[in-house]
């Protein structure tokens, strides 16, 4: 299938990573391993996934079972017709990983608001140049689309031979955007993307600042930390 030939070309088969394995590890060997199964199995799903709108993903583990929550902005094609596709995806992660049967399940979710994520409008960047689209044009589309979906602000980098053989850097901002300090680690949202063109490879970087937002829906739930606000006093 074509989750079994992308597995084989895009990851480094190492037999040795058993799952079961995991409860005899020390805690540094523990971490280590779990950070290496969450960069391997979301550098697949990027690329299996990339035409979907990979958004990311979710691992959750619980006594019975490992459970993988996909995030994209188009859902219903991971699942593929009648659930085929997830079903693929899940047999190629339990066999690459050493899972036993049953023992890992793979769930799609639709991405509430692809505007403000930063890995599908990196990839939107992405397709829209390797179609041909100017520069320019595609990057002042994707910040217009960003900022009506109601973000705080955007910043597109693109480097490389944009035109020409010279090598360049370009860079498009709009609205407020925090870049040092504690807050861009809540509060921004960045991804970085190759694109391999004819003339060679463009890197793309997208960043975008969220909006404070209680419910947690659409941005942080904690305020910056350089918002005041000022108490009424009480009447006594």
């Amino acid at each position: 299938s074509k989750a079994t030939v992308s597995v084989l070309n895009c990851l480094i088969l190492n037999k040795t990573s058993n799952m079961a394995l995991r409860a005899n590890l020390s805690k540094k060997r523990k971490f280590v391993a779990d950070g290496v199964f969450n960069c391997e199995l979301n550098e697949f799903l990027r690329r299996e996934l990339a035409e979907d709108g990979f958004s990311g993903l979710e691992v959750r583990v619980t006594p019975q079972r490992t459970e993988i929550i996909i995030k994209a902005t188009r859902s219903n094609d991971v699942l593929g017709k009648q659930g085929r596709r997830i079903r693929e995806l899940t047999s190629v992660v339990q066999k690459r990983f050493g899972f036993p049967e049953g023992g890992v399940e793979l769930f799609a979710e639709r991405v509430a608001n692809r505007g403000l994520s930063a890995i599908a409008q990196a990839e939107s960047l992405r397709y829209k140049l390797v179609q041909g689209l100017p520069v320019r044009r595609a990057c002042y589309g994707v910040i217009k689309f960003v900022m009506e979906s109601n973000a705080k602000g955007v910043e597109l980098i693109v480097a490389g031979k944009i035109r020409g053989q010279r090598a360049k850097a370009m860079k498009f901002k709009d609205g407020y955007m925090k870049c040092s300090g504690d807050v861009p680690w809540d509060f921004v949202s960045s991804c970085t993307r190759h694109v391999y063109m004819r003339q060679g490879v463009l890197g793309l970087k997208v960043k975008i600042m969220l909006e404070h937002d209680p419910s947690g829906q659409r941005g942080p739930t904690k305020q910056q930390p350089d918002i005041v606000t000022i108490v009424e006093p009480k009447d006594n």
